[in-house]
């Protein structure tokens, strides 16, 4: 991990810039107290202010990483790359809401930096090891710890993107820099109707996100919508258990999933570039 990442580091606790210690296994802060938060074996850092586990389950994270690395979204994260491109070339740009660290790392740039946060460790543990076997390991940094309240100093970031995660818009626009980008990724109105389909009997249009900013400039808007067609009940099964729909499902519509093998759904994506 770079220098450059980690002077962007805060204390959770106390708000002082980060250092790392001189064996390099933890940062420190140069708080009075010094607080001391250790590297895992796998390279990320619990910064969480409580240590009670949240965000997603092991299965949910094994689930999104299994679906994601067959390329399934990859069209999105092209299109997420190709706004950060147009917009913040290069700089620090931060994840929030990283999960298991498909967006993250692929964002990385020539001179580009990433640093992702998410609540759930097993997501973070995953990034980590992403990072380092995509080679991308020295300019990313994955930290355990809520978008609410992310352990950055004020005004550090020159983007902050967000996929699937909720859109704080008062704790983004605290660490971005004046001038700097919040670009937003949200499921669009027909986003994975085929799934849907299958499950319920009644299939609603999703609705316009209710956490959307309203003090940024929004800038551009741009969607992108294509046909996933899905050939597994593996792959089919590893989709549905990364939603927020397998929570809500009962466990007969669950069933309804069993040995379907083929899949054609819709993958709507909306994209919005707002500047501070």
């Amino acid at each position: 991990m770079s220098h450059n990442i980690i002077n962007r580091l805060a204390c959770p606790f106390c708000s002082a810039k980060m250092v790392r210690s001189d064996n390099a296994r933890s940062l420190v802060c140069g708080g009075e107290r010094r607080h001391c938060f250790d590297f895992s074996s796998s390279g990320y850092v619990n910064l969480a202010i409580t240590h009670s586990e949240g965000g997603d389950s092991k299965m949910a994270v094994r689930s999104r990483s299994a679906f994601l690395e067959k390329g399934y979204y990859e069209r999105v994260s092209d299109e997420l790359n190709r706004l950060l491109d147009k917009y913040v070339p290069s700089g620090f740009a931060v994840d929030a809401g990283c999960g298991e660290g498909y967006y993250s790392t692929r964002a990385v740039g020539h001179n580009r930096e990433v640093c992702g946060f998410d609540l759930s460790k097993y997501a973070c543990e995953t990034a980590a090891k992403k990072a380092a076997r995509n080679g991308v390991g020295e300019k990313t940094f994955f930290g355990v710890a809520s978008v609410y309240e992310m352990p950055l100093a004020d005004g550090c970031a020159d983007a902050v993107f967000n996929v699937f995660a909720p859109c704080v818009e008062e704790e983004y626009s605290r660490v971005l820099r004046e001038g700097g980008y919040l670009i937003v990724c949200s499921a669009g109105a027909d986003h994975l109707q085929g799934l849907k389909a299958l499950l319920y009997d009644n299939v609603y249009k999703n609705e316009t996100r209710a956490d959307s900013p309203t003090r940024l400039t929004l800038v551009e808007h741009t969607n992108v919508c294509f046909e996933a067609n899905i050939t597994s009940n593996a792959d089919i099964m590893d989709l549905f258990t990364m939603t927020p729909y397998y929570w809500r499902t009962s466990e007969d519509d669950k069933k309804k999933l069993e040995g379907i093998d083929n899949l054609s759904t819709l993958i709507d994506i909306d994209f919005f570039v707002y500047r501070k």
